[in-house]
């Protein structure tokens, strides 16, 4: 188990953003995932325009996770409709 970071951007809607959240803490819990910290990071502008989306709500996960694991969720987080955007990176 590896020290991830994983930012995810969502859209501003209320419901998208609480239907992905609850998506990706399902998707997350399924692969094996330790969910260490969550921090909400608020409303911000995107540096450029993401499926018709000038802004979004920004999250940032800190987790424990298998690194065979990580392509898995890729696959799985790039059919979620309800997120922008996201990143994992590998915490040193």
């Amino acid at each position: 188990m590896r020290l991830y970071e994983l930012m995810v951007i969502f859209p501003l809607e209320e419901d998208l953003h609480r239907s992905g959240r609850e998506q990706i803490l399902a998707d997350l819990a399924a692969n094996g995932a330790e969910i260490e910290k969550t921090d909400e990071l608020g409303d911000r502008e995107l540096a450029y325009e993401v499926k018709k989306q000038r802004r979004g709500k920004y999250v940032l996960f800190t987790l424990k996770l298998d690194p065979a694991k990580v392509s898995t969720l890729d696959r799985i987080f790039k059919l979620n409709a309800n997120l922008l955007k996201y990143l994992f990176k590998k915490i040193e």
